[in-house]
């Protein structure tokens, strides 16, 4: 096998969604005998959990506009002898980092996670920085086609779950009684970043109509972000502050998730959904809108149910069915397990991105 020197980039800070699969990536990268080095902030949870599988250079990364970005990565790009770059991050990291690859003649991967179109004049300026680019998902390896990206760059690598942290039985025996709850009370799960896209609202519209036919249920809202307080005044203003909690953000939902009776993703834009390969993996059905990548993960019927973005009434009457039956939830639940165990493994998600770095030392050597 050609070595390689990859320098990985991310500028997420905590450890879950994108920086959680480069934490994966990078641990698979190590067995393959890859020496990784990863650029990432300073004080970042990524930065501590990576010591183990990559050497790391935490640099300032101030964003889109830190243009001294470029000068800083371009020397770790020179003094390690990389082979490629590989940018995770979008921001702070793509457009800036493909410069710093550029100016260093570093090949230079991306990996983009979301499914949002880009103004076409800015992909044509864009994605010429990049020799390849890896998409989560066919629906994001389709916008970026739809805006003019050559298909022969672009790539799908399916992100990935650690089954072995994520598996089924509920292992917090008093979890109800942490969450004040009722012993028989069906609990349903969202756990999102709070933000538009994420679909949040379209949840509190349905749930007025699980509530009018299964008044004991609860919902538990997981996460952080810029809407909370305005999600929190509606539920007050609904008056449903007993039977919609927010809980906050959570590490230990890998103890939670499969203790739930469902969650629920009414997300508009949605690139995978590392959350649903999470429920997935724990025997959790799923309730989503069909959007982005989520139709790659959630199958209608199979694992879960898919209902319009957008449509809270569907939402509800989708809930309401797997509730109102137990024996569907756990046939569900045990098809989502199959599916991520035989298509969202992490060797498989380190072996596709491997086959990209191969091809392209490949093309550099021969050139």
């Amino acid at each position: 096998m050609i070595p390689f020197t990859v320098v990985h980039v991310e500028s997420g800070r905590h450890l879950y969604g994108g920086p959680l699969q480069v934490y994966y990536l990078l641990r698979g990268l190590k067995t393959r005998g890859v020496r990784n080095i990863l650029v990432c902030p300073e004080g970042s949870a990524i930065a501590q959990a990576a010591a183990e599988v990559a050497e790391v250079r935490a640099l300032p990364m101030r964003g889109d506009l830190d243009v001294g970005f470029i000068g800083r990565l371009r020397a770790v790009l020179r003094a390690e002898h990389a082979t490629l770059v590989h940018l995770h991050s979008r921001r702070g990291a793509d457009v800036l980092g493909g410069i710093a690859g550029r100016l260093a003649q570093v090949r230079c991967v991306l990996t983009r996670r979301v499914d949002n179109p880009e103004p076409r004049m800015l992909v044509r300026l864009k994605y010429d920085l990049y020799d390849h680019v890896v998409t989560v998902s066919e629906a994001v390896r389709r916008v970026l086609l739809s805006e003019g990206v050559r298909g022969t760059k672009v790539q799908t690598v399916h992100s990935s779950i650690d089954t072995e942290r994520f598996r089924p039985g509920c292992r917090w025996p008093d979890w109800r009684q942490a969450f004040n709850l009722a012993p028989d009370s069906p609990v349903v799960g969202m756990a999102a970043q709070m933000i538009e896209r994420k679909g949040h609202r379209y949840l509190l519209e349905a749930a007025p109509h699980v509530l009018t036919a299964i008044p004991s249920t609860r919902f538990l809202i997981f996460g952080r972000g810029p809407l909370e307080s305005r999600l929190r005044e509606e539920v007050t203003r609904r008056g449903l502050t007993e039977q919609i909690r927010f809980v906050g953000f959570r590490e230990d939902l890998d103890r939670l998730l499969p203790c739930l009776d469902l969650l629920v993703h009414p997300a508009t834009l949605e690139g995978l959904g590392v959350i649903l390969l999470q429920a997935a993996a724990c025997q959790l059905p799923i309730v989503a809108a069909a959007a982005g990548g989520i139709p790659e993960v959630v199958r209608d019927g199979v694992n879960g149910r898919l209902v319009a973005p957008g449509d809270a009434r569907a939402l509800a009457k989708a809930m309401l069915e797997l509730l109102h039956d137990t024996g569907r939830r756990r046939r569900m639940g045990a098809a989502g397990r199959r599916i991520v165990e035989e298509e969202f493994s992490i060797d498989a998600m380190v072996e596709g991105n491997l086959r990209v770095y191969r091809g392209l030392a490949e093309r550099r050597r021969a050139a």
